[in-house]
């Protein structure tokens, strides 16, 4: 098995990286020892207002997650238009199931304002799986938790927009 990163000889970016993700749902499963090996996978990516991430159907390869600013989350809604389903900014996550499938994207993900991202592709949370089942298992106990509180919210909206029965 490959020698796993400690936090104290980590590069610069990768503590940067785990100074971030310490808190981030997705990783709250993972103890902070094991986030050097996270974060010795993943890379920070910045975008321009405007420029988009990802586009609705665009296959899925990585999750991100917000270190700054903002980014909008679209839907089609005719041939040449589209609305603002979301405005998402520090700390949340966009396209966490991108790590366990590659369906495609639901979306279409523009930078409102410049936005610096970290990012997790499948094939290395894949990497983690095989040299660190336990961390994997961990991350996707997160995923799991995280799944979940979405489907209670998405479920509580769409209860309170039911017409009452009757």
């Amino acid at each position: 098995m490959p020698e796993s990163p400690s936090f104290s000889n980590m590069s610069g970016q990768s503590r940067d990286i785990v100074e971030f993700i310490i808190n981030l749902p997705l990783f709250e499963f993972v103890e902070k020892e094991d986030l050097a090996v996270v974060a010795a996978r993943m890379h920070f990516m910045d975008l321009d207002p405007g420029q988009i991430l990802f586009r609705e159907w665009d296959r899925a390869d990585f999750v991100c997650f917000i270190e700054s600013g903002e980014l909008d989350v679209t839907k089609k809604t005719g041939p040449d238009s589209c609305e603002v389903r979301a405005t998402l900014k520090r700390g949340r996550s966009i396209g966490e199931m991108s790590i366990i499938n590659n369906f495609p994207r639901s979306s279409t993900v523009i930078a409102r304002s410049p936005v610096r991202l970290a990012t997790l592709p499948r094939a290395s949370f894949e990497k983690i799986l095989e040299e660190r089942v336990d961390i994997g298992v961990n991350i996707l106990k997160g995923l799991a938790s995280l799944l979940s509180l979405n489907l209670k919210k998405t479920s509580s909206r769409l209860a309170d927009n039911m017409l009452p029965m009757g």
